[in-house]
């Protein structure tokens, strides 16, 4: 009989235990392509990558570099030392040491690993050195203004040695690092699970485990949040207006470092023309698409610097469409029938963008054929520059130069249409040592005149991060990088 109790108390104890684990589901509006910090060239990777790696600085509300691994900096020697100071005491979710070592191990994996998409961020460190478990030194080949802002994303997160050596190329599948959540499991196009790190340096999380789930079709990402399938949710424009209606529910608005657009490859034809690269481009109206397919929750763009940023500069216009020129370029470069393909994500909105510029360019006698691919393929096909033209977006980084050097640079991890512009590469390197934003904002104004003529890359607008919140969900707080944090979220 006291068993049969003793049994029965036990059981009470596993539902209730189990009943008062809090689980918050996330929808995103892509799967995630990489889970590794290195190889990782995705948007939405980020969302999750920030849950499970630490970087050495992180930033702010005001987009101003705050410590986090590094809990200290100093710069000498002319700008081209950097020194380092580190937490003690931290630990990877495996149970090993994050120290200098370790962080010695993980920049120069990100700088040396094949395919590496962070080379080319982290190209000016010559050396780094541990100089004690707390201290990490890092020389430069010349000053470089964005590091910092590069080492608060993806370029600083810390991997843990010990399981990316034994994991090698595999890393991804079972990534290890040291933030507020451990990852548990991914099932591609269904899901990625992570639980609370209650042993974090920073406190443990409030939830007991995080869930993001891939949505491409925003319809079915709203009736989940709607249902309480999700907590959170990516959400289109067009649903803004009637969740803000819902008093269960809010939106929650932040606006955007990045910018939207098209890749015309430019080392394969038709594209290979600069006057057919010029009369598509003049077939976008910007202004429609941010109205009809955004409701003016996005901004036109006229390059990669997003207004209210440091680097944006109100002499550099947003083109207006111009119908007519665009037929006579294409009459001069042989292209009055042009035909090619467009390829890009799976998504409500995505498909809805394509429809749109398929009309805009048909005003030219353009005749666009879309393909509609998975994010996973998507990636495939611009990281190998297999397209003619593909829609791709960036996320926005905390430095201008995040917003332009790997992506009309050529050999940039970013640059998919293979641009290459010798002046264009000179003007970029000049900016990355100049230390006032005025003076690098100067020389992007050049570099960018070169490549709005050349149009190698279609900027159309800077969208704004929509998402819909559960009035469930306490602690959850907009990032002004667009990257939400979950530690301090509790579900009430």
């Amino acid at each position: 009989m006291r068993s049969a109790k003793k049994l029965t108390a036990l059981l009470t104890f596993s539902l209730l235990a189990q009943a008062a684990a809090q689980t918050l589901t996330v929808g995103l509006d892509a799967d995630v392509v990489r889970l590794d910090p290195a190889l990782s060239a995705a948007a939405t990777d980020r969302q999750v990558l920030y849950q499970i790696f630490d970087r050495l600085v992180d930033v702010d509300d005001n987009l101003k570099i705050v410590p986090s691994v590094a809990k200290s900096w100093k710069i000498s020697n002319g700008g081209l030392t950097y020194t380092l100071t580190l937490r003690s005491g931290i630990k990877f979710h495996d149970g090993t040491p994050l120290d200098a070592a370790a962080v010695k191990y993980s920049l120069e994996r990100n700088m040396t690993l094949d395919g590496s998409s962070r080379k080319n961020e982290l190209a000016v460190i010559k050396s780094v050195t541990a100089v004690n478990p707390t201290t990490v030194r890092l020389d430069l080949d010349a000053p470089f203004g964005p590091l910092l802002s590069i080492l608060a994303d993806r370029a600083g997160m810390i991997v843990s040695p010990a399981a990316a050596k034994a994991a090698g190329a595999d890393f991804g599948r079972d990534p290890v690092g040291s933030g507020p959540f451990k990852f548990v499991s991914r099932v591609p196009q269904d899901n990625v699970t992570l639980n609370a790190n209650t042993a974090y340096w920073d406190g443990a999380p409030k939830i007991d485990k995080l869930v993001y789930r891939p949505f491409p079709d925003g319809d079915v990402r709203y009736a989940n949040l709607l249902s309480g399938g999700a907590q959170v949710i990516v959400l289109d424009a067009k649903d803004v207006t009637k969740l803000e209606s819902n008093k269960n529910f809010e939106v929650m608005n932040i606006p955007t470092l990045g910018f939207q657009g098209i890749w015309l490859n430019t080392t394969r034809p038709p594209f290979n023309n600069k006057l057919v690269r010029q009369a598509v481009a003049e077939t976008i109206d910007r202004n429609a698409v941010t109205s009809v397919v955004f409701r003016n929750l996005a901004k036109p763009a006229a390059g990669p610097f997003p207004p209210g940023t440091p680097a944006n500069s109100t002499s550099i216009k947003v083109p207006t469409p111009n119908i007519a020129d665009a037929k006579k370029k294409l009459q001069q470069a042989g292209q009055s029938n042009l035909t090619f393909t467009l390829i890009a994500g799976t998504g409500t909105i995505t498909s809805q963008l394509t429809q749109v510029y398929q009309a805009m360019m048909a005003q030219a006698g353009i005749n666009m054929k879309i393909e509609l691919l998975d994010n996973g393929a998507l990636s495939t096909r611009a990281t190998s520059y297999n397209f003619d033209a593909a829609l791709l977006n960036w996320s926005g980084r905390v430095d201008p130069d995040g917003n332009i050097y790997d992506w009309v640079r050529t050999g940039g991890a970013y640059n998919y249409g293979r641009y290459s512009n010798k002046d264009v590469d000179a003007l970029l390197a000049k900016a990355r040592t100049q230390s006032a934003i005025s003076a690098r904002k100067a020389t992007y104004n050049v570099a960018l005149g070169k490549v709005l003529d050349d149009m190698p890359y279609i900027w159309v607008y800077h969208q704004n991060l929509l998402y819909g919140v559960s009035n469930k969900v306490t602690g959850l707080k907009p990032s002004a990088d667009g990257i939400l944090r979950y530690k301090d979220v509790d579900l009430k």
